[in-house]
């Protein structure tokens, strides 16, 4: 029991807002008298959320290198979308083409910002807050303020579609493939922790106390159980569903498991040291805001999908919600602390407060207060719990 004591005490900002989700979950249940839990409400705060997780996978990799933040992400996600409008509606494109060179315009852009702040050293708040301003500029110069839509049903697949049922048929109540997805995501969840835990044991590194992990374990299996019971009833997995989790375990990989992504800490952790040990922090952090340039991309093709047209309006405030979720997951202000999973923890309560709220009814000037709070209780416990940690 003390060890497992003393674990939670020294990894408590991990668990802490996992603990949290449960209970905001939770209470939101009893408060909508069920209703938040139902099949089709997950299934809709999957895809109404869907451009957050993506946008704080790459925020993430942002604040690992010193705690710098992306402003420009929103504008970005517009600007994308017009050009997905322009390509595919206007000029008439093949929707492949038209995503293939909506992603190039994401590359260049992180590549154009990358290269000022890694290279010449202007403060990352600085170039970003620039790209903010142009690239919302130039949304409203190609769309000339107006809304480009509709976009052919293939592109609309992107955010509304799901997975076909291979396994089933069209009387089962349950879509049987999302059954079995939801069964390998299981068997290969706990095969790489057990894996894990094995490998941290044989180098000598502190691993989770046995009963600590076993818990662990059984609430993850238990979570991505019900999930999958939930989107077998309603119309099985969508597919922006299986374009986030391939990026979440992807650059969950990426960081915890690569020299790349030991980079990202190390640089974060304290840069001098990590220029003075042979790494090139000027690429790491470049690529870093490459990488958030081809995701912002990424997100502005699915929410454009999402809404069915290209709007000078979208993507305001995405920003926002992407480094708030990070935040509230557990990454550092400071840099070299923080989690894919942790991120997309705070997504989900990002996401859980505003369907909940939502939901009862509550208006927009509440949603936003109560979220700001959260944000803030988020940064303050990093904040305090690593002066008691001195």
């Amino acid at each position: 029991m003390g060890s497992i004591k003393d674990f939670l005490r020294n990894n408590i900002r991990q668990y802490a807002m996992l603990i949290a989700l449960v209970f905001i979950m939770l209470f939101f249940q009893v408060s909508t008298e069920g209703i938040l839990l139902v099949p089709m409400n997950v299934t809709n705060l999957v895809l109404q959320n869907a451009y957050v997780f993506i946008l704080a996978i790459g925020m993430t990799l942002c604040i690992l290198t010193g705690g710098n933040i992306d402003l420009s992400v929103g504008s970005v996600v517009a600007f994308v979308g017009a050009l997905c409008g322009t390509f595919i509606v206007t000029m008439k494109m093949s929707v492949g083409l038209g995503i293939v060179l909506a992603l190039g315009v994401g590359l260049a852009i992180g590549v154009w910002q990358g290269f000022w702040i890694a290279y010449v050293r202007l403060p990352a708040f600085i170039v970003t807050l620039a790209g903010m301003l142009t690239f919302r500029g130039l949304t409203t110069f190609m769309l000339k303020g107006l809304t480009i839509g509709p976009f052919p049903e293939v592109f609309q697949q992107i955010s509304s579609g799901f997975l076909p049922d291979f396994l089933g048929s069209e009387e089962s109540a349950f879509n049987v493939t999302t059954l079995f997805a939801g069964a390998a995501l299981v068997f290969l969840y706990v095969l790489m922790q057990l894996r894990q835990r094995a490998n941290r044991r044989r180098n000598g590194y502190e691993s989770t106390p046995l009963a600590l992990f076993a818990i662990k374990l059984a609430l993850v299996v238990g979570v991505i159980a019900m999930a999958s019971f939930w989107l077998a009833s309603y119309r099985g997995v969508p597919i922006i569903f299986i374009i986030i989790g391939v990026l979440v375990i992807a650059y969950s990989f990426l960081t915890s498991s690569t020299v790349p992504g030991r980079y990202l800490y190390a640089t974060g952790g304290n840069e001098k040291a990590a220029q003075l040990s042979g790494i090139n922090t000027n690429k790491v952090l470049f690529l870093a805001y490459v990488n958030m340039g081809v995701l912002s991309a990424i997100a502005g093709i699915a929410v454009a999908s999402r809404l069915n047209a290209a709007s000078p309006l979208a993507g305001q405030n995405f920003e926002l919600d992407a480094i708030a979720a990070c935040f509230i997951g557990g990454a550092s202000a400071t840099g070299g602390i923080g989690t894919i999973g942790g991120a997309i923890i705070g997504a989900l309560v990002m996401g859980v407060l505003n369907n909940g709220m939502s939901l009862l009814g509550i208006g927009s000037d509440i949603q936003q207060y109560v979220k700001g709070m959260v944000l803030l209780a988020a940064v303050a416990f990093d904040v305090i719990s690593k002066r008691k940690a001195r």
